[in-house]
């Protein structure tokens, strides 16, 4: 096993419980308010599901992927039917009993299998059109109906992790040129197909001081926490805008502004580091690998975390429209520390199954 990724891992899960604790506006010992506790129950049980996944011979992950994205799909249209709304009106938990989980985020995973399965063994020089296509509709097939829910920035995600898997198979490098140029010129179009909320978020990231009391709180609020740590941070548990409850959302999609109050540039970029070394180890498994599965679904995999790390980060220091991706291992949410587990999981057992 890569010892190396699983110790990564742990560490960020352990940082995660450690700033959820933090971020809790309750601290006892009590489901109500304690997002450490909360995430700790998940854990158990991602973890449960993370011994299981490495358990699975390797090669399942090919013969499954059809049949996992499939029920994903099926699990997508539920939510759009069924689902639990929010008090903001985004539909997009499934309930069973006193759970709800977010099939979205385990379609990362499907997605990543299925594609990979898909382009496994296919000689892109001579139907080069065809699986370019092809696997552009099992892109967008979920994207439309994540974006039903609503949730953009999950839809987004799904496009580099297709391209990377291209990218990875081995289509020509100006077919990503051509991307690049149709998205500057058609990007602009794609303002009269967003909601106003989702306006609102690309204005601010414009100058977030148009809306300071409302759709701009939130990003000013967090580069604030990030730039009072300074070099070590105010120290755990003392950042006043966590504590004070100035910076919203602070368990979920501002996770990294709490780490940036209270450890400072210093913690936060050892936080950052481990992330950089999980990168690194998802794309030395990639790289190494002689199966196309297997170097397709390391890579999709990585680019899926990687993507993740950098939007987020990117979002609460204000680089990037905030766009609702949490941090890895480290925001709030059962269904995608459960992701982020499988996704290491799969990682780790395609690692070792397979002697490079």
């Amino acid at each position: 096993m890569n010892r190396p990724l699983l110790i990564a891992t742990l560490l960020l899960c352990f940082v995660g419980l450690l700033f959820l604790y933090s971020a809790s506006p309750n601290r006892a010992f009590t489901l109500k308010g304690n997002f450490a506790l909360k995430q700790f129950l998940w854990m158990v049980f991602a973890f449960f599901i993370f011994w299981r996944v490495l358990s699975v011979d390797y090669k399942r992950f090919y013969d499954l992927a059809y049949v996992l994205y499939g029920v994903n799909l099926f699990l997508l249209v539920l939510v759009l039917i069924l689902g639990k709304a929010t008090r903001l009106g985004a539909q997009r938990w499934l309930a069973i009993g006193p759970f709800a989980f977010q099939p979205s985020e385990f379609l990362k995973i499907t997605f990543v299998l299925a594609i990979a399965r898909f382009l496994s063994g296919r000689d892109l020089e001579f139907s080069e059109r065809k699986i370019v296509l092809i696997s552009l509709g099992l892109t967008v097939i979920p994207a439309f109906l994540i974006l039903k829910e609503p949730h953009l920035g999950t839809a987004l995600i799904l496009f580099p992790i297709l391209f990377s898997l291209l990218y990875v198979a081995g289509l020509r490098k100006d077919f990503f040129l051509w991307v690049f140029f149709l998205g500057i010129l058609l990007g602009p179009l794609g303002w009269f197909f967003l909601k106003e909320y989702q306006r609102s978020r690309l204005l601010i990231f414009v100058n977030p001081n148009l809306d300071p009391l409302g759709a701009g709180y939130s990003v000013i609020q967090s580069r604030i926490s990030i730039g009072s740590g300074w070099l070590f941070g105010k120290g755990y548990l003392s950042g006043t805008q966590t504590q004070l409850n100035f910076l919203p959302e602070r368990h979920t999609d501002f996770i990294f502004s709490v780490i940036g109050e209270e450890w400072g540039f210093i913690g936060a970029a050892a936080v950052i580091f481990l992330y950089f070394f999980m990168v690194k180890k998802g794309i030395e498994i990639a790289a190494r690998s002689r199966e196309d599965f297997v170097r397709l679904t390391a890579a999709g995999l990585t680019t899926m975390l990687a993507g993740h790390i950098f939007v987020n980060i990117a979002m609460t220091m204000g680089f990037l429209p905030v766009v609702g991706l949490p941090l890895p291992f480290i925001s709030y949410g059962g269904s995608w520390l459960t992701t982020c587990l499988v996704t290491v999981a799969i990682l780790l057992n395609i690692g070792r199954e397979k002697e490079f």
